[in-house]
């Protein structure tokens, strides 16, 4: 289960990578940065529930427990790769980072976390994958 659960992750990152060029070719054009942003949150979070749904019955938890440590392994896979990479690949200020979590600023990107973690979990429940 765990390298599916992986794989997928990945399959995430590609979804993300996609809303990204999106947002800044297409959306912040046409709304501005802080629409711009939350709307591009709002849609990765969809994307990221949606692919869930189609995809939680081929990872396969066996229990509530098991869906919510895979929402718990992409989690700590997207932190690390949104500070890691960006950090220390993209040269980016920590506190260019920590902005797009900033509630007090308009920013809205923490539901994207969030909706990471609790994904796995939610699916399966609306699936009936566990009880």
């Amino acid at each position: 289960m765990w390298w599916k659960a992986l794989l997928f992750w990945f399959v995430l990152m590609v979804l993300a990578i996609g809303n990204g060029t999106v947002r800044l070719k297409l959306i912040i054009p046409f709304t501005g940065l802080t629409a711009g942003l939350a709307i591009s949150t709002v849609m990765l979070c969809a994307l990221i529930l949606g692919a869930t749904w189609l995809g939680i019955r081929w990872m396969g938890p066996a229990d509530a427990k098991q869906a919510w440590g895979i929402g718990l392994f992409w989690l700590a896979l997207t932190l690390a790769f949104e500070f890691g990479a960006g950090h220390f690949l993209f040269k980016k200020p920590w506190s260019e980072l920590l902005l797009d979590y900033d509630l007090t600023k308009g920013r809205i990107w923490v539901l994207v976390p969030l909706v990471t973690a609790m994904a796995p979990w939610w699916m399966a429940k609306l699936r009936d994958v566990v009880v």
